[in-house]
């Protein structure tokens, strides 16, 4: 029996939940069986990859954070058959109760010509994160292990390439400023072992284990322990995280000395301590301490290694570069469409060019307005005592304009990044507050 199912929902974070074991594998079919590439965009430090899910066309992140594969938002437009559904639920970070979804079995999933024909997937039924609107574009779902597990899958996060190599042939070339690291494996998840060193106990290195998170958009996340005397360093702030299938995740965000993968010694990356209510199902693998998302792997090509359980590393343009934050308190999402009104100078008759027969050059323009559909910005949080909070920003304010520019001439992207200049710098914001235009102003306060 197939069932059509519609849904606009979220989030690429872990979760837990019992589910049925399917025999599923990828395959490589067609011409050429050793290898199979993809282009992929990195948004907020996130891959999403182009994804057929039973003949739709769909977008994913990967994410080597869950080891199901997980639908959600689905317009009538992408909406995509399911086999043999039924209801369960899911239950993963944040501090809220299970969401219930659908489990969908037997589903044809392939990226070209790297195909599975009997796959698992979990359809969320509660649209409650929207994690399309915190990423500018439309996102459909994540896929990590079930995708992963049959292939040698090397990111290349500098020309935007994934490579996706059959493991019976693949021969890895000579490298010299390549690193190996062994993975162990819970719950299909891979873990790495790495040292950090935290301000509160000057030099001392101290040993973790983290999960390797190319669903995470942060660099570390770390769990507050005893035994590892992992604490939150005193120059830290109250933050927002991020979002879970269970709710708000919250913690205290600041930064760490060093982080080292082997001989990689990475400095000064920012660093959030997490709650122990938004982590509890995360931390049902005693050993785990934490997690290494996409603010450090892009800093990388990463070659990931499911069948032989091992990750290698080597360092790229960007591993250098610093690593930056919100300082503004605000939390802004994509909001939509609108119809901007916009002047446009139309160029009418001939411009002269020779002036023995006329004397001058002359040209002439004519006003005209076009109507176009532009993005539109709300902001979904404000922390308290932050820079926006304090100014007057409020939930639900539509941005109009940002330091004298329209807000819909900018992705969200570059609007985010305006938030993250550096210390002090002014940000003048107009918005729209139900039938209202109100101004702010506010500096941005560097805590960390």
């Amino acid at each position: 029996m197939i069932k059509k199912y519609t849904s606009y929902s979220v989030l690429m974070l872990l979760f837990v939940v019992f589910s049925i074991k399917a025999q599923s594998e990828f395959k490589f079919y067609g011409a050429n069986q050793n290898v199979q590439s993809i282009r992929f965009q990195l948004i907020n430090n996130l891959i999403v990859i182009p994804v057929d899910v039973n003949g739709s066309h769909l977008s994913f992140i990967l994410d080597t954070g869950v080891d199901k594969t997980i639908l959600f938002n689905l317009s009538k437009i992408d909406s995509v058959g399911l086999n043999n559904v039924k209801k369960i639920t899911l239950q993963g970070l944040g501090d809220g109760t299970p969401v219930e979804a659908l489990l969908s079995q037997k589903n044809n999933i392939k990226i070209k010509n790297y195909i599975s024909t009997n796959e698992n997937i979990y359809v969320i039924l509660r649209d409650k994160f929207d994690i399309s609107s915190k990423m500018g574009i439309t996102i459909h779902g994540v896929i990590g292990y079930s995708l992963l597990k049959d292939a040698i899958v090397k990111i290349n996060y500098s020309t935007k390439m994934i490579y996706f190599y059959n493991p019976t042939t693949f021969k890895p070339s000579t490298c010299r400023k390549c690193e190996v690291f062994p993975l162990q494996f819970y719950r299909n998840k891979p873990y790495i072992k790495a040292k950090v060193q935290l301000d509160t106990i000057g030099n001392v290195k101290t040993g973790v284990k983290l999960l390797i998170d190319t669903g995470g958009s942060d660099a570390i996340w770390l769990f507050e322990n005893t035994k590892e005397v992992i604490k939150t360093p005193k120059r830290s702030f109250r933050d927002i995280l991020g979002e879970g299938f269970s709710g708000t995740i919250y913690g205290n965000r600041s930064r760490v000395k060093e982080l080292s993968l082997g001989r990689f010694r990475i400095k000064n990356p920012t660093v959030s301590f997490l709650d122990s209510a938004s982590t509890y199902y995360a931390r049902q693998f005693a050993t785990r301490n934490g997690s290494v998302g996409g603010n450090i792997l892009k800093r990388f090509k990463v070659w990931i290694d499911y069948p032989n359980k091992q990750i290698t590393l080597k360092k790229n343009g960007s591993f250098r570069g610093g690593f930056e934050y919100n300082m503004s308190g605000i939390d802004v999402v994509y909001n939509g469409k609108v119809l901007i009104k916009e002047l446009e100078n139309i160029l009418v008759g001939e411009f002269e060019t020779n002036q023995s027969r006329s004397g001058f050059n002359s040209i002439s323009f004519v006003s005209n307005y076009q109507f176009r559909f532009k993005p539109s910005y709300v902001i979904h949080k404000v922390l308290e005592k932050s820079p926006g909070g304090i100014a007057g920003l409020l939930k639900g304010d539509i941005i109009l304009k940002i330091n004298g520019e329209p807000a819909h001439q900018y992705s969200l992207k570059q609007l985010l990044g305006k938030f993250q200049k550096k210390h002090n710098k002014r940000i003048r914001m107009v918005v729209k507050r139900g039938f209202q235009v109100l101004k702010f102003e506010f500096r941005l306060l560097k805590k960390i």
